[in-house]
């Protein structure tokens, strides 16, 4: 028995990426070097957010939070007396969250999972980009 080849008209209706719904809030990157500099065994910092998310109060429109914490190699910055960990967001705006590795687990929560400060656009200075004048009364922009 003998398959047809797909015609080209199938691949129009099928988008190139596909998508799945998860019942995951957030995924929370931990260092593991860090962990280890800390004296911490493995996955401790995995059980200490994990038990965080259990224990939190639950919003009415966010439900209860279900983490993913996946140990990754370093995450750049080297912090003596910290572990750097990550979110979606924290990525999103450029920043990697150092979380005292004494905190309790609601405070450990609360410093992984607060919202970053937005990035702030870095300006442009190509070629074609034009100087805007400044009278001398204006402030300069805010960085």
């Amino acid at each position: 028995m003998m398959t047809e080849p797909r015609s080209t008209g199938d691949a129009d209706r099928r988008p190139a990426g596909r998508s799945a719904r998860t019942k995951l809030t957030e995924v929370v990157v931990v260092c593991s070097k860090c962990a280890k500099r800390q004296g911490l065994r493995p996955r401790a910092v995995r059980a200490l957010l994990k038990k965080a998310g259990k224990q939190a109060p639950r919003d009415e429109a966010a439900g209860r939070r279900k983490l993913c914490i996946v140990e990754s190699g370093c995450l750049g910055p080297c912090p003596k007396r910290a572990i750097a960990v990550a979110t979606g967001a924290s990525l999103a705006s450029g920043r990697v969250v150092l979380l005292d590795p004494e905190a309790g687990p609601a405070d450990a929560l609360a410093a992984v999972l607060a919202p970053a400060p937005p990035r702030r656009p870095s300006p442009e200075f190509g070629p074609n980009t034009a100087l805007a004048a400044v009278s001398l009364d204006e402030s300069p922009p805010a960085r």
